[in-house]
């Protein structure tokens, strides 16, 4: 599923591949291959593989192209009757493989009259949603579904089409009290929402050891990657997904948590307000650390993927505070310290890096900046990167980023090179801590910084980082302010700061709506009146 998530990822953005061109091959490489795998659960498998086998036995010794291929399935599978509709193969993958975008499938049921709305539009998460033509963008969608009266039987799967229309209506949907879950599996690349009740009794129904026991992993974190995506993209609200990682708690399979740590880290990116992030951070821990508990009792011969598990749920726990690594690393940390070699090639483990220049004291973090500074040069090149990265990123402290950005900025230091400082600004735009303290340490030193960078390599990189990420009323009157004041000075960046501005709207009203929806939540679970 990663492949799948990643062209989630990049498909629903605002504007595909443009900062990789080079991924756009490979990413249309990737989605042709699941729409082919679509296709095969669609027609069914023993159709497929004819249909292939036909394929190649009749252009063996022959040119082809791509409608040659799906001519070849969709002669088959009529054959075998295997496809309930009049639509050729052909039709349905041109409708995929034409387009950058993905589609979102919305189910909104009608429970007292047993029928369904089903939508379709292109799949958005990147604001603002200004896209050409979205409106006219419909797809040739086989939709697989699950109905929880049928649950006996999970290898069956009910279908209907949306056959290029932007809405259809159907029936004979299962009783109010049940649900439905439509591409269980991601049979289909496409996300689905449906309506809050439906999305609370399948997670009712996760809650129970039969009803995961019931579900294919695969299909359990899609549900919670869909939810997540969704909320993020605005299409549900926060407490709806926030919700649906309640069934966690006797979760203990991989596939369903590999969604988890992303939402975990693209959401804790987004909360600025202390309080608000120190309730996530609880929240963190607490979904976290009994999944730790249970990974931590390491078994003979395990495999590398669990092991690998094992850090990264430690990893997260760690920067949310949880008390046992901070401890862990601090001990670590002071012994390191106080031997007598701590500057020679034995390291401090790296999993204790971030943990103590995040919780640790000023002095700690100082000590870890003196040793960037005194960094053997026979040592590995890649270590020193790596503390630096540490050092700029991990800290929850605005003054050890204000220090780090007078040190390494005003100060002509000889150990500090100029891909250091491109190194350190870069972390620093993609850490809330890191891009408000890079804001005002411009804004309050305007005069040297322009002075001394503004014909430099760094400079559209020092602007792009402190201004590039606005999400809060506050953070924009700071930066139209610097933009009114010194327009006539930004030269080559003028254009990052103008494009930060103009789509800064969207950015500010998800955070005015989802904020106190998002800090009502997490009063509620901290308080266990949600569980």
């Amino acid at each position: 599923m990663t492949i799948l998530y990643s062209l989630y990822y990049e498909l629903s953005k605002r504007y595909p591949h443009s900062r990789i061109t080079g991924m756009k091959q490979e990413s249309n490489c990737s989605k042709i291959e699941l729409i082919i795998r679509m296709l095969k659960y669609t027609i069914g498998k023993s159709s497929f593989n004819q249909g292939i086998r036909n394929f190649i036995s009749d252009y063996k010794y022959k040119t082809y192209n791509e409608h040659d291929f799906w001519n070849a399935l969709s002669k088959q599978s009529k054959m075998d009757n295997a496809i309930k509709t009049n639509l050729s193969l052909l039709d349905i993958a041109e409708s995929w493989v034409n387009k950058n975008r993905l589609p979102l499938v919305t189910i909104t049921r009608n429970y007292k009259a047993g029928t369904a709305i089903i939508n379709q539009k292109a799949y958005l998460r990147e604001r603002p949603h200004d896209v050409p033509n979205k409106d006219e963008m419909v797809w040739l969608i086989p939709i697989a579904y699950l109905r929880q009266d049928f649950m006996q039987n999970t290898s069956y799967y009910s279908y209907f089409w949306l056959k290029g229309e932007k809405q259809i209506s159907i029936r004979n949907m299962p009783d109010g009290n049940q649900f439905i879950i439509a591409n269980p599996e991601e049979i289909g690349p496409f996300p689905v929402n449906y309506d809050l009740k439906n999305w609370n009794m399948i997670l009712q129904f996760l809650k129970t050891k039969e009803g995961r026991e019931s579900l294919p992993a695969y299909t359990r974190a899609k549900l919670l990657h869909d939810a997540w995506n969704l909320a993020y993209a605005g299409e549900l609200n926060f407490s709806a997904a926030l919700n649906m990682t309640l069934f966690l708690k006797n979760e203990r399979d991989h596939i369903v948590w590999n969604p988890v740590y992303t939402f975990l880290d693209q959401i804790g990116r987004r909360i600025e307000i202390p309080s608000v992030v120190k309730k996530f951070q609880l929240y963190t821990i607490d979904i976290l650390a009994p999944l730790y508990e249970d990974l931590i009792k390491e078994q003979k011969d395990e495999d590398s993927s669990k092991a690998d598990w094992r850090r990264l749920t430690r990893s997260f726990l760690c920067r949310a505070g949880y008390l046992p690594c901070i401890k862990e690393a601090q001990s670590a940390f002071e012994n390191w310290i106080n031997g007598s070699n701590h500057s020679s090639q034995n390291s401090l483990p790296k999993e204790h890096i971030c943990p103590v220049f995040k919780w640790g004291s000023m002095n700690d973090w100082i000590l870890g900046l003196e040793r960037i500074l005194l960094f053997p040069k026979l040592h590995i090149q890649s270590d020193r990167t790596f503390l630096l990265r540490m050092l700029a990123g991990c800290p929850s402290q605005p003054e050890k980023i204000h220090y780090l950005l007078e040190f390494t900025m005003m100060r002509n230091i000889s150990y500090m090179k100029e891909s250091d400082v491109f190194l350190i600004l870069n972390v620093l735009g993609t850490e809330t801590v890191g891009f408000s303290t890079l804001l005002n340490f411009i804004v309050d030193n305007w005069d040297f910084v322009y002075q001394k960078y503004h014909k430099s390599d760094l400079w559209d990189k020092l602007l792009g980082s402190g201004t590039g990420r606005i999400s809060t009323q506050q953070r924009y009157d700071k930066v139209k302010t610097l933009f009114e004041n010194h327009k006539t000075q930004f030269g080559s960046a003028k254009h990052i700061i103008e494009r930060s501005l103009r789509n800064t709207k969207e950015e500010i009203n998800w955070s005015q709506l989802n904020m106190p929806v998002i800090e009502n939540w997490l009063d509620m679970f901290l308080s266990h009146k949600i569980t």
